[in-house]
């Protein structure tokens, strides 16, 4: 009897620890599901969206340990979502930026696109897309001609994470304006001392552009950057032989390129892929038919249609 007795306590204890994990997930699914509520309507209204959690009744005690973590954590998607929609508004676009996934724990291979090859061996890989089957995509911004304030408040409302491959002939007009854009988490990287066409350098030459502008970088902005992207993405083995040697790891290119007016596609089907590398560059009305926030609603617009969110370069390769 006592073995019974035993027994039957077990299935009892079994029976209750399934029925607090299945409540438990009941419960983080219900709060994740109100925080994904949009504030614009889609689960609640927009003074709905404002009022924030529940107050708990009177006499009741506050929510401890993981509910008190877990309501924290909902408040705080909720607060992230409700900004970015209306900084979206604010900026102009019809919806907000859609949120990247987590970054990958272990960053993916990257290696050479077919076809981009060099005869070389041990070379930095030159690459369009990053490879990864989420539906993310990464931006990237050239040169740095165009020094305009708007697009640092901008990008920075909505959250959007970006790339800059600066020239130092065009910089040093202004290198402060870069530090800002450091200083709110964007990377700086490479695009030579003063966008020469390197194909047409000997090696010495093109070893002064790339490495000189490790050296203006680390100089200005305390890092050496792993990233290069040759002017006009133009490139032979001497190219990434002389950037290997001042500390490049990879050199990607683009699969698609943003203007104010248009996209242009490097691909067949001129649509967007999982880890596509997107090229705009720093330019203005002089150059362009358009502002720099007029370029970031385009490109958010075809990004955010297709259904993909911008994630950081960095955190990929």
């Amino acid at each position: 009897m006592q073995l019974v007795r035993q027994a039957e306590e077990k299935r009892s204890k079994r029976a209750a620890a399934r029925l607090r994990r299945s409540v438990g997930a009941a419960l983080v699914v219900a709060a994740l599901g109100s925080a994904c509520a949009g504030p614009s309507g889609d689960g609640g209204s927009p003074a709905e969206g404002r009022k924030g959690p529940a107050r708990p009744a009177a006499g009741q005690p506050q929510a401890e340990g993981a509910s008190g973590a877990l309501a924290a954590y909902v408040e705080k998607v909720r607060q992230r979502r409700t900004a970015r929609a209306l900084a979206a508004k604010k900026w102009g676009l019809d919806r907000p930026p859609l949120e990247a996934p987590a970054p990958p724990a272990v960053k993916p291979k990257i290696t050479t696109r077919k076809g981009f090859e060099t005869d070389g061996e041990g070379l930095p890989p030159v690459f369009t897309t990053v490879p990864t089957k989420e539906k993310v995509v990464f931006l990237t911004i050239d040169d740095g001609a165009e020094k305009d304030p708007e697009l640092l408040r901008m990008m920075s409302d909505l959250q959007i994470p970006y790339s800059a491959f600066l020239s130092d002939y065009l910089v040093k007009e202004d290198y402060g304006y870069f530090k800002k854009m450091q200083d709110a988490g964007v990377a700086l990287h490479n695009h030579t001392l003063n966008h020469r066409y390197l194909p047409g350098l000997s090696y010495s030459a093109q070893k002064r552009e790339i490495c000189g502008m490790q050296d203006v970088i680390e100089k200005r902005y305390g890092k050496r950057p792993p990233l290069f992207r040759p002017p006009y993405g133009n490139y032979n083995e001497d190219t990434l032989r002389a950037a290997a040697t001042c500390g490049v790891k990879a050199v990607p290119l683009w699969a698609s390129e943003a203007f104010p007016d248009r996209m242009e596609w490097r691909e067949w089907d001129r649509d967007l892929h999982p880890g596509d590398i997107v090229l705009t560059h720093f330019r203005g009305k002089e150059d362009w038919k358009g502002t720099m926030p007029d370029m970031i609603r385009r490109v958010m617009k075809t990004i955010t249609a297709k259904g993909y969110a911008v994630a950081k370069l960095e955190d990929y390769v």
